[in-house]
């Protein structure tokens, strides 16, 4: 760790944070202070911020610094860190990896993808197959996948996603409950096939790739990683020279299958196939911690202060990646950067408004999201919050502020009162509401504010619309950027932008921290049911 640049960046964090020249009463959002945020978080000396990394830690001082320096309770019990256990998992060098099909071997990383896994780090596995449909057991979207279908001791094989036409945010979040239905069914595997609705999302090579990088998981109180399932043994993807062998001889040809995953109407059927399938692969674990930073403003009324809103942007990114002309620094400057200088703006706006919420904030800078949502996971299973109850959350993530947005996408907001808060905050700036444009990307169930639905807790995540540039200017990051090297300070940011963005989401924090009445959940939303059964809900 650079100890000089560190102390350097601290003093700047305290300087920053208490510059004093905003109108108490009136707090304003500065597109400079976001800039030189976001200009320090995506320096290649914290070289992509990856979780457990000394460029992580800088980034994690940097942002308890700032806390401090706003006058902020540490959010843990005295500290500014909620220390997380991770296990991480790297494929082994020169060790045998891949799937074998009737005597035909599909290599790990080429042409299938079997992710590292710390919690079964050497595996053989010979096994029958069971087509499984969609491998969904939801009755609640009329899929029923694996009835009449005996998967026990099998390897159950799905097609990724799910049927057509269901409602998107019911079916993402169902699309990450498969490796659990799986399990539950006695399958001692769970193979996805690439689909052609997948393909528009990532290519082979991306997937497969996959099997080449670092796998992180939580570690629970047994000591053992938290793998869905919990802990099904085999889990990947076929692509489609695996698919095409696995699929040889089907009562149902494999391209019909593909084909209908495009289409509205009769779905899948399961069926036994004919093959067995032989999958090895060999992976080398440690355990590794990476904290998430947590600040608290104190609510000032006595009967809510118990109650919190929590605001959260999560500060990892993925490190050094494939260089590119000599650059191997995924900087993530818009991810996820941005969204954690917008955390740091809207905590300076509460704080020099004049007037304390009635309820208490917590903001918090997480670890290991995109690792898979892991730092905001294990804050919702462990809580800091002591005998008082998180009732609402805010979620930061990636806002494309390369132009100057009319509307806003709101994951979440439609299953709770927290979208009346949204609606508020938004026709106050002139900016319009739109629908998720991509319901295929499943954003609701890929952003940190997901674990905490699962939590039973109200929560949105605001992303930029695709009203005038916003379409174009959404798919050039996309494309070009995302996830790359040159998603650094270099690209065209627009801060007036990002200052709008910080101050829509202040808005909606401060009236979901100042209303009379939490977040509810409305009367029959799926998620609401599920997951705050007895809780009190609302009328839309």
């Amino acid at each position: 760790m650079d100890r000089r640049f560190l102390a350097v960046a601290l003093a700047a964090a305290v300087l920053g944070a208490c510059d004093g020249s905003q109108n108490a009463s009136e707090p304003q959002f500065s597109g400079d202070r976001i800039k030189s945020d976001v200009a320090f978080l995506a320096d290649d000396k914290l070289e992509g911020r990856y979780t457990g990394s000394p460029g992580y830690e800088i980034a994690a001082r940097f942002v308890a610094a700032r806390f401090a320096a706003l006058g902020l309770q540490p959010g843990n019990h005295g500290s500014w860190y909620q220390q997380v256990p991770f296990a991480e998992a790297e494929r082994k060098p020169g060790a045998p990896s891949g799937i074998t099909i009737a005597g035909e071997h599909f290599a790990n990383g080429t042409d299938v993808s079997l992710y590292p896994n710390s919690a079964f780090p050497d595996q053989s596995i010979t096994a029958d197959t069971v087509f499984v449909g969609y491998g969904l057991d939801a009755p609640e979207i009329g899929s029923n996948d694996y009835h009449g279908l005996d998967v026990r001791g099998k390897i159950a094989v799905a097609l990724w996603g799910y049927p057509k036409g269901a409602p998107s945010e019911v079916a993402a979040h169902l699309l990450k409950e498969k490796e659990r239905m799986a399990k539950a069914h006695g399958a001692i595997g769970l193979l996805s096939l690439y689909t052609p609705v997948l393909a528009k999302v990532r290519p082979w090579d991306s997937i497969a790739g996959r099997a080449d990088e670092k796998d992180v998981k939580w570690i629970g109180a047994d000591g053992k990683p938290n793998y869905p399932g919990p802990n099904l043994p085999l889990t990947g993807y076929l692509g489609p020279k695996a698919a095409a062998k696995l699929f040889e001889g089907a009562p149902t040809p494999l391209a019909s299958l593909l084909a209908a995953t495009q289409q509205e109407g009769p779905r899948p059927k399961g069926f036994a196939l004919n093959q067995k399938l032989h999958a090895e692969r060999h992976s080398l674990a440690k355990r590794i911690q990476s904290p998430n930073v947590l600040g608290i403003l104190a609510g000032s009324d006595p009967k809510l202060r118990n109650e919190y809103i929590v605001l959260t942007a999560h500060l990892d990114h993925l490190g050094r990646i494939k260089p590119v002309n000599g650059d191997s620094i995924a900087n993530g400057a818009m991810d996820n950067a941005m969204g954690v200088a917008t955390l740091l703006e809207a905590a300076r706006a509460f704080v020099e408004s004049g007037t304390v919420p009635k309820r208490s904030i917590i903001f918090a800078a997480v670890t290991g999201e995109e690792e898979g949502l892991l730092g905001s996971e294990y804050l919702s299973k462990h809580p800091v919050v002591g005998l008082g109850k998180v009732v609402g959350l805010v979620n930061l993530d990636m806002p494309i502020v390369t132009y100057d947005f009319e509307d806003v996408v709101a994951y979440g907001a439609d299953h709770s009162t927290i979208g009346k808060a949204v609606a508020a905050a938004i026709a106050s700036q002139g900016i319009k509401l739109s629908p998720d444009p991509e319901p295929e990307q499943v954003i609701f169930v890929r952003t940190d504010h997901y674990p905490f639905v699962k939590a039973g807790v109200p929560a949105v995540s605001l992303d930029l619309g695709p009203a005038g540039p916003g379409a174009k200017a959404t798919q050039d990051f996309i494309t070009n950027r995302y996830h790359q090297v040159n998603d650094d300070m270099k690209q065209p940011f627009n801060w007036g932008s990002a200052a709008k963005f910080a101050l829509v989401n202040y808005l909606i924090a401060r009236k979901l921290a100042d209303d009379k009445d939490p977040p509810r959940w409305y009367k029959g939303d799926y998620f609401g049911e599920r997951f705050a059964k007895d809780d009190p809900k609302a009328d839309r």
